[in-house]
């Protein structure tokens, strides 16, 4: 079978557009945070597109290749901060479908280290690179 791939861009701008407006609304989460964010559901995801890109930008914005390189084993490593670990379990939580269930148990830890509207930009960025993370997927775009 032909391998198909889908533009969302092209074909349903509004979408895209709107897509792009939730990513720019959801606003920032501080210290580098917003790129580790993206890069936890980009690495569940399996999206090699958007970890180049937000690999990219995280690198741009100051943050250090050995502490991305542990990324993917953040729970053994302790380059992180309590927050970040909070941040990372509940992108996971609302990433992977297996642990779903688990959604409220990860909303509390993480209502300990963010406020409500630091709380609410969290799940918006983490709703956004989710979205991001299969259009990509969908589209075919290549690593890098």
């Amino acid at each position: 079978m032909a391998e198909r791939h889908v533009n969302m861009k092209r074909e349903l701008p509004e979408a895209y557009r709107a897509l792009a407006a939730l990513t720019r609304s959801a606003g920032q989460l501080g210290d580098g945070l917003d790129e580790i964010v993206k890069l936890v559901a980009s690495h569940a995801n399996e999206c090699a597109y958007c970890i180049a890109t937000h690999t990219e930008r995280a690198l741009k914005d100051g943050q250090d290749q050995a502490r991305l390189d542990e990324l993917p084993r953040w729970r053994e490593s302790d380059a992180f901060t309590a927050r970040e670990r909070a941040a990372m379990a509940l992108t996971e939580t609302l990433t992977i479908t297996d642990r779903l269930n688990d959604v409220g148990d990860e909303l509390a830890r993480a209502a300990e280290e963010f406020d409500d509207e630091e709380l609410a930009r969290l799940v918006a960025h983490i709703v956004a690179i989710n979205a991001w993370n299969r259009s990509a997927i969908a589209g075919g775009l290549p690593p890098g």
